[in-house]
């Protein structure tokens, strides 16, 4: 697809989207918002409510290689780890101890699948008619859902976000990412993955201002067996919120905050 018809196309949409939001009908406080074809309506401004997972989405109790201690995303396995293979264990703890400034989010590209989702700053959803829409504060990026049922992109196309394909589980958003390169991580503790990543996200109302976020992550190069994360992300109700720009540029080189676990030097 041109560059120019990508363009139209995502004005449009947005267009779109706006529309929908403008449209949404009103609850009663504590209701399950749904939209007039009676599915969820989950627009507006949310934030994950959990800080941690940017550092390190596994359990880390106490602080290290200046990563600050928290808890763990995971919730299966047990004891919130990563099953990984034996060799791609070793390949993590080497990057975490000596190359963590290489994080591909600290140089400002996309965030990839799922670690966009719980990216520190907020996003936007939209739901014009079809599709599920999620525009975020962070690097620009955005997301574009199809529930139409349609295919998924060929194979050999790699994209940082994925190609997302949603559908309705009851009540339940459910999406299928695929077609994700191998140049993203999930946290900063250089936890990571293969191009042969696939995500299966759940988005469920727990209230009217709380989501229940579930992502299955397979990935048979690197892990032993699937795994699963889970977090809930609150609505933003401050008045008059918008999302401002963040400003990161692809290739950023100011890394201060990525230091040596030797010597604290910071590298760039």
């Amino acid at each position: 697809m041109s560059g120019t018809r990508l363009a139209v196309n995502l004005t449009v949409l947005c267009a779109a989207a706006m529309l929908a939001a403008a449209q949404t009908p009103s609850t009663k406080a504590g209701a399950i918002p749904r939209l007039p074809d009676g599915k969820p309506d989950f627009q507006g401004f949310w934030s994950s409510k959990v800080f941690a997972p940017a550092d390190d989405i596994e359990d880390h109790p106490v602080e290290r290689f200046q990563i600050r201690a928290g808890k763990s995303i995971i919730v299966d396995p047990p004891g919130g780890h990563i099953p990984y293979q034996d060799w791609a264990l070793a390949k993590r703890n080497d990057m975490m101890e000596h190359h963590r400034f290489e994080d591909p989010q600290a140089h400002c590209t996309l965030s990839g699948t799922p670690r966009q989702m719980y990216t520190p700053l907020g996003f936007q959803i939209f739901q014009p008619t079809g599709y599920v829409v999620i525009f975020f504060e962070a690097f620009h990026a955005y997301r574009i859902i199809p529930l139409d049922g349609r295919p998924h992109a060929p194979a050999p196309i790699r994209l940082y976000e994925g190609d997302s394909r949603g559908h309705w589980e009851g009540d339940s958003l459910v999406v299928d990412v695929t077609n994700q390169n191998d140049k993203t991580w999930f946290d900063m503790a250089a936890n990571f993955h293969s191009e042969a990543i696939h995500v299966v996200e759940r988005y469920t109302f727990t209230d009217a201002d709380t989501i229940q976020y579930e992502a299955t992550i397979e990935d048979p190069k690197v892990y032993t067996r699937p795994w699963k994360m889970a977090f809930a992300f609150g609505r933003n109700k401050q008045p008059d919120y918008q999302l401002m720009e963040f400003a990161c540029v692809e290739g950023e080189q100011d890394l201060q905050h990525y230091v040596d676990s030797e010597g604290g030097k910071a590298k760039k």
